[in-house]
């Protein structure tokens, strides 16, 4: 659903995505075209967070929070103030920590992944989806 009113009212994207690594790279390509298309061009700072924390969640909804045959979901909201990601899951039981983020052994080869949307965003964090099983993780970047 894509609401274009006008310029400065809110604009919201929302999209389904196959739970694999070819969908997570397809969100994250379409929610920067959509920052493109709303004035936040390409190589603009909160198309590059934005974009960059949209790839890190559905990465991570892709890794842990894939049930077979069930995509998940990235809504993209725009108001005045700030530019809210959310990226849903239907795994219940696999969250992301409360407080700190823990930090990986050096020699990790993963794990970073909310350590950079921690360090993009203005704000973030995690509910269980209301109306269907499974949580939203959300962000959001100021603008």
């Amino acid at each position: 659903m894509d609401t274009l009113q006008t310029q400065r009212g809110p604009r919201e994207f929302t999209m389904r995505f196959s739970s694999s690594p070819r969908g997570a790279r397809l969100a994250r390509r379409l929610v920067s075209h959509r920052l493109d298309e709303w004035g936040f061009g390409y190589s603009d700072p909160v198309n590059e967070a934005v974009s960059l924390i949209c790839g890190e969640l559905a990465a991570n909804a892709v890794r842990h929070g894939r049930v077979q045959g069930r995509d998940f979901e990235v809504q993209l909201t725009r108001t005045e103030a700030a530019v809210r990601i959310e990226v849903s899951d239907t795994r219940t039981e696999r969250v992301p920590p409360t407080g700190p983020v823990p930090v990986p052994a050096e020699d990790s080869e993963s794990g970073r992944g909310l350590l950079i949307v921690a360090a993009l965003a203005t704000d973030w964090g995690m509910h269980p989806r209301p109306a269907a099983p499974g949580k939203t993780v959300w962000a959001e970047c100021a603008i």
